[in-house]
């Protein structure tokens, strides 16, 4: 929220240098996160007053002005026509540097000499006005600084506000704050209208049909006003802050706002059916206008303003065009009410209206100040739009909300915070907050927060604001006591470190997605409509519709952060994410969380470099990521084998991995379909991998194994086989065999063109034989692998290569 210093100063004295404001309402809880000065480039501008003005000798058009301020007298050459002696103007001196870039030089205009120039609004960047000099009000001191004068000259603090603290979302609350943390009285505006009267009782009335969504409701009423622009000051002020100047009447409502906090709104009574307000629920389905010209559709449970007929504005959050102040509104009713926090912001996240009145309501404002409030904006009415305020006030209140007293104790103060504080010190902070203090006896304090401090429910919540006003620096560094207590990691936790530590040697990068996405990934995946990951939990009060489910499946959020990145021109990439999905469960209200791993790679295998040719990634740079997983993980026997039936990858490029009779995920080049829903063009390839299973299965650490003392001996074996034959199947077929002396095969080699038949590939593997004990002969090697050849022989139709 955005905080003029000039408007505080309205409040409490600020003697402070501007970076100790800064600190201590930082160290409060009130974080300033910027700073901006406004109101330069008016050095040397200052205000004068016209002595004389005398004709130019030498020209008709211009004017020869005598200027004086507190210091010296001034000869200008000015072509203006609006001008009269006695005004007080602003006086650009010589050196000054006008906002628009204009130096001011010292001159000579048609023979006469100019020591400087008389500024217009447009000149000194003020308004639009190029017709004629700026004319000052005549109190204005002679030789001022005009920028310090006409509180041009500002410094605005952004403060971030914490959910909690809806109170200092305006001038005074955080008037309030600096005045509790420097020790002084706050001085409120003080609204000299009255509140009795029963005029206003026999021009309107208020009812409310659901005080549970509405306890309060204030309406006061203004007749004869004139509509037109706020005073330079009130638009000023509002500008600054971030509010657009609209009207007289509408800008009081916004400034009024952001002074006290209370959201009001005005309504042209005159287009009020019947003359009165009736606060009910939207009926189910019904239609409304809202003042940004959208037709909106409600619900029942949307809290409406109407008059005897119609609704005429969403309670809280945005009123209607059948409403709406405009040129020729005369009689304005002011709303100044307390709508339930729970219901407002589900109507605002509902209707996607996050206003600043609803962004207030929704986290709960000062139910005791609504009156207050609309006194001040009617007697601001009253004064900028020469209107009459109607005697009296319509205050419906049926139920009063009173806040509960809290015990607290100086000793549990000391207790918690380690610091020494007496209980006359705590009760005088407390006081400074407004609470009412009372003492119970000489430990327990009983105290009654107001009504703009909802958020003090509990002694605990007290004891915060005991340690932000006496200084969270004054409470001393202590050493926990009683035994350390080391936090015991399981196997999954090392076993996640170390799949990471894999990825990230392979080049990958880690990405960290939302836990929720949207209904529409499953469709953009191709997911069958009987997939059990179109079963997802959906989130009640979602940020947006794209995130309006819990994810389960991680592909869509790395698809994802690859489309944003190959869209900034960043193509290769190597993504990976270790994170929960979310699978629901039958008859429970909490879903089974377990870990997923995928990875993603496309584009080059490497950035150009002259010693290497950068190659693109395929389909064995993730086969062979995934297989050096496994075998850091200590998983042995496990198999790739064909995939077909795998929506969002390419068919005959996709491939399961199976350990046994279990399933432990998938790899492969996504399907160019689902890339082309992502706007992703080239080539992808992922893996999805099960990371539950893939703990399960993991072997021990690895041992050491003495280096083999005895050479291998090598033979080759190359086979023509049916294309269709993965290459995995024959090497399987080996080690099934149980051959004695086999330490390693390997597939070095595949060929697929003459002389080798149309149908048909050829397939080079080398086997590694070694004993431990001995150098095997050429006799047993032979034997041995005469034997292998004989099997696979028996086992597949295939074809020995010389």
């Amino acid at each position: 929220m955005k905080v003029s210093l000039n408007w505080l100063k309205d409040y409490i004295q600020i003697q402070m240098e501007l970076k100790d404001l800064i600190n201590l309402l930082t160290m409060a809880g009130l974080e300033v996160e910027g700073v901006q000065s406004i109101g330069g480039g008016l050095e040397k501008v200052v205000v004068a007053e016209i002595g004389s003005i005398r004709k130019h000798p030498n020209a008709d058009r211009l004017s020869l002005v005598e200027v004086k301020t507190d210091q010296e007298t001034l000869s200008i050459v000015c072509g203006a026509t609006n001008i009269r002696e006695g005004q007080r103007v602003p006086l650009a001196l010589v050196g000054a540097r006008l906002p628009n870039g204009v130096e001011i030089k010292r001159s000579k205009i048609r023979g006469i000499p100019s020591e400087g120039m008389l500024c217009s609004e447009i000149e000194l960047g003020l308004g639009q006005d190029a017709s004629g000099i700026m004319i000052l009000p005549p109190q204005v001191a002679l030789g001022a600084d005009l920028g310090e004068v006409m509180g041009l000259k500002d410094t605005i603090l952004d403060l971030s506000i914490t959910p909690n603290r809806p109170d200092c979302l305006c001038v005074i609350g955080i008037a309030r704050e600096i005045a509790a943390l420097t020790h002084q009285k706050i001085k409120y505006p003080a609204p000299t209208l009255s509140d009795r009267g029963e005029e206003i009782h026999q021009k309107t009335s208020v009812t409310i049909l659901d005080q549970d969504l509405c306890p309060r409701y204030v309406a006061r009423m203004i007749e004869g006003v004139t509509i037109g622009p706020s005073p330079r000051w009130m638009s000023d002020r509002l500008e600054k802050v971030g509010i657009r100047s609209i009207n007289n009447v509408v800008d009081v409502t916004n400034y009024v706002m952001m002074e006290y906090g209370q959201p009001l709104h005005a309504f042209d009574f005159e287009l009020l059916e019947e003359g009165r307000i009736v606060v009910r629920r939207a009926r189910e389905g019904e239609a409304f206008v809202t003042l940004d010209g959208v037709k909106r559709t409600l619900d029942k449970e949307m809290l409406m303003i109407c008059d005897g007929v119609k609704p005429v504005a969403i309670a809280g959050v945005m009123g209607g065009l059948n409403s709406e102040i405009k040129e020729n509104t005369q009689k304005v009713l002011l709303e100044s009410a307390y709508f339930n926090p729970e219901s407002n912001r589900r109507t605002s996240k509902k209707l996607g209206l996050e206003t600043e009145a609803a962004y207030r309501f929704g986290r709960g404002i000062d139910y005791g100040g609504c009156l207050a409030a609309a006194n001040r904006a009617a007697q601001l009415i009253q004064e900028l739009a020469k209107g009459r305020v109607v005697e009296g006030v319509v205050d419906a209140y049926p139920g009063t909300i009173a806040p509960h007293p809290i015990r607290l104790s100086v000793k549990k103060i000391h207790q918690i915070l380690g610091t020494e504080v007496s209980g006359k010190q705590v009760r005088q902070y407390l006081e400074g907050l407004e609470l009412d203090v009372r003492e119970e006896d000489e430990d327990i304090l009983v105290v009654t927060p107001t009504s703009f401090r909802g958020d003090l429910e509990r002694d605990i919540d007290l004891i915060e604001e005991v340690a932000r006003l006496d200084g969270y620096e004054n409470i001393p560094m202590t050493l926990p006591k009683g035994p350390p207590s080391a936090e015991e990691r399981g196997k999954e936790f090392y076993i996640e470190r170390k799949v990471i530590d894999v990825l990230i040697d392979h080049g990958y990068h880690e990405a960290i997605t939302y836990s929720f996405t949207s209904p529409a990934s499953c469709d953009l995946l191709g997911l069958p409509q009987d997939d059990p990951r179109r079963r997802s939990l959906r989130i009640l009060n979602p940020l947006t519709e794209d995130l309006s489910i819990m994810r389960t499946t991680l592909i869509p959020g790395l698809l994802e952060t690859a489309r944003y990145n190959v869209s900034r021109k960043n193509s290769n990439l190597k993504l990976f994410e270790l994170k929960k999905v979310f699978i629901p469960q039958e008859g429970k209200n909490l879903p089974q969380e377990p870990k997923s791993l995928v990875g993603l790679a496309m584009g080059f295998d490497r950035d150009p470099h002259w010693a290497f040719s950068p190659r693109q990634v395929d389909f064995f740079d993730i086969k062979g990521c995934v297989e050096d997983l496994f075998d850091a993980l200590q998983i042995r026997g496990m198999k790739f084998s064909k995939a077909e039936a795998i929506s969002y990858l390419h068919p005959g490029k996709a491939s399961k991995v199976i350990l046994g009779e279990d399933v432990l995920g998938v790899l492969g080049e996504v399907h160019p379909q689902v890339l082309s829903r992502y706007d992703i063009h080239g080539n992808v390839y992922l893996f999805e991998m099960d990371f539950t299973k893939m703990v399960a299965y993991s072997g021990k650490a690895k041992r050491f194994q003495l280096l083999p003392k005895f050479p291998a001996v090598y033979r080759d074996l190359s086979v023509v086989v049916d294309h269709a034959l993965e290459s995995e199947r024959i090497i399987e077929a080996i080690w099934a065999f149980q051959p004695p002396f086999v330490e390693e095969v390997n597939l070095f080699d595949l060929y697929d063109g003459p002389p080798i038949p149309k149908g048909k590939k050829g397939m080079s593997y080398r086997i590694r034989y070694q004993a431990n004990d001995r150098t095997l002969t050429d006799e047993e090697v032979n034997h041995f692998h005469e034997k292998i050849v004989s099997k696979l022989k028996e086992a597949f139709p295939l074809q020995l290569r010389q």
